[in-house]
């Protein structure tokens, strides 16, 4: 009876412990513990984000300014031992008035699994599992947590399959994953998806067209295989979960170069219906470190990606050529648990194949830390061109709660 008793008391008060991302309040997270110990666990995470934008560039009939749920998201794991996990993660994305339904049974308004994977410790420092999971490769921004970006959002073209190949930038399948000594890796085997935005045909419309599993079949079209690669030169990060950092805000001294690729055999098909191969690779590098002795930091990051979707491909964010991003950060000195403030920079410049000309992307922004990464608002004004087309300027105002 006494055992029942400290175990109750053991989970109500881990429900009112809260975990760092910048913060000392947050120091464990909502947590439920299955025995004395905390070996055995359920952990919770749930976060949103709720966006006010105004765009210049819109329709004749479309407002300017727009408010929308960005994200809101659950996200639990739990292990009876450290030989096995599984891991759910689902929510809706970018619900605004124009995909809301009336009695809220519309595909917008649904939630959905992000991701549902299995894990298990075969050695020390490996581990394999399957499931719709998000061990991706190509970069890190590839791999990057949605809880503590330093910029706005990602980098869209940095999630390089969204919605191609995948469910939302995962794939189902298996991967693994570990590290010897400070180099850590991640390589999966996936399915390619059937289903994907790109609908077109590509005789027809005489384009290439990502459809290769839907047009040549499963067995020319059916699997991709990617992986990435980092070594900590510093402080080393995590890789119990996939998703990586945004910015650590001074809580770490860290610098990591990195390497990635995707390869999907047939999975486009040009316009004389044959299939072509997709390749993209990256190579990244990632700096995050407090400065001097009063709690300011710097965060800065550096991509360099070649996107080759077959000859001459593009729809929407995606084409056939290279890329290179960066963003920097500074974290203005102050107390970590009053208001602070973080002004950030972004540039990304991307060649097109199909139009010979080039995009670009410039943001300049800030965060307000009122909490951490758990509560704080984001200013970001953004200016994006691509090739000789109008250029497009939105100003967006996020605020974040993440638990």
């Amino acid at each position: 009876m006494k055992r029942r008793l400290l175990l109750c008391l053991g989970f109500l008060v881990s429900l009112n412990v809260l975990y760092a991302q910048g913060s000392t309040e947050y120091t464990g997270g909502y947590k439920i513990k299955f025995n004395e110990d905390g070996s055995k666990y359920l952990r919770i995470i749930a976060w949103g984000q709720f966006w006010g934008q105004y765009n210049d560039n819109v329709g004749p009939t479309t407002e300017q300014l727009s408010f929308s749920v960005r994200r809101a998201r659950l996200l639990t794991f739990t292990q009876l031992n450290k030989k096995f996990m599984i891991l759910t993660h689902f929510g809706l994305n970018s619900l605004n008035g124009n995909n809301t339904s009336p009695v809220g049974k519309g595909d917008s308004a649904q939630l959905f699994f992000h991701d549902f994977w299995g894990e298990w410790n075969v050695a020390k420092d490996f581990n394999i599992g399957a499931g719709l999971h998000y061990w991706n490769g190509i970069s890190r921004l590839n791999n990057q947590s949605t809880l503590n970006m330093m910029t706005l959002d990602n980098n869209r073209q940095s999630w390089a399959t969204i919605g191609l190949s995948d469910q939302f930038a995962r794939h189902i399948g298996v991967y693994a994953k570990g590290k010897i000594g400070r180099l850590q890796y991640r390589i999966a085997l996936n399915e390619a998806g059937t289903s994907t935005l790109d609908n077109r045909d590509p005789v027809v419309d005489g384009v290439t067209v990502y459809g290769g599993r839907r047009i040549l079949g499963s067995r020319d079209a059916g699997k991709v295989f990617q992986g990435y690669f980092d070594y900590n030169f510093l402080d080393e990060e995590s890789n119990f979960l996939p998703y990586k950092v945004g910015s650590y805000l001074g809580s770490k001294r860290v610098f990591n170069v990195g390497a990635g690729f995707f390869t999907h055999a047939n999975g486009v098909v040009e316009s004389n219906g044959q299939g072509a191969n997709v390749n993209i690779f990256a190579i990244d590098a990632f700096y995050d470190a407090p400065i001097g002795d009063k709690n300011s930091a710097i965060t800065a990051y550096a991509v360099y990606q070649s996107n080759d979707y077959g000859r001459n491909y593009n729809f929407g964010a995606y084409s056939t050529g290279n890329m290179v991003y960066s963003h920097v950060g500074y974290l203005v000195s102050g107390d970590k648990d009053k208001t602070r403030f973080q002004p950030y920079v972004s540039y990304q410049n991307r060649q097109i194949d199909a139009i010979n000309d080039n995009a670009s992307r410039f943001g300049l922004g800030a965060n307000v830390f009122m909490t951490g990464h758990h509560s704080k608002i984001t200013f970001e004004y953004a200016n994006s061109k691509v090739g000789s087309a109008n250029s497009t300027n939105v100003f967006t105002v996020q605020a974040m709660i993440y638990l």
